[in-house]
């Protein structure tokens, strides 16, 4: 599990407001969670709790790829992030309800992702 020492953010935060706030010697976790229908959100960590990526209008923004993702916070200096996957798949065979997976394990069971954009 990764260190949670950066700085606290606000619930949800912007790119551009996100840049304003980073401190390169602590940034935050960055969690890439997958979606259905190829969408993924971006979730940072930090002290404080958790932060959602969202847009000017405050709407959650969506990336359609990984790739993009990276293009978005590579220019911040984050550099990599932890795929998670939301798993709606076992209410849909039947299976029993589980109960939800708490954010420490799901960091430490996600893949890691380096963000590089080549130029």
């Amino acid at each position: 599990m990764m260190p949670l020492n950066a700085p606290a953010l606000p619930d949800q935060v912007t790119l551009e407001a996100l840049a304003k706030r980073l401190d390169p010697a602590s940034p935050p976790a960055v969690e890439v969670q997958g979606l259905d229908m190829g969408y993924y959100l971006v979730r940072l960590h930090h002290a404080g709790g958790d932060s959602l990526l969202v847009d000017e209008h405050g709407e959650t923004r969506r990336f359609t790829g990984t790739q993009w993702v990276s293009r978005a916070l590579a220019p911040l200096g984050l550099t990599h992030g932890i795929l998670t996957w939301a798993d709606v798949t076992d209410e849909m065979v039947g299976l029993p309800e589980s109960p939800p997976v708490d954010t420490a394990t799901r960091l430490a069971h996600g893949t890691r992702l380096a963000f590089m954009t080549p130029g």
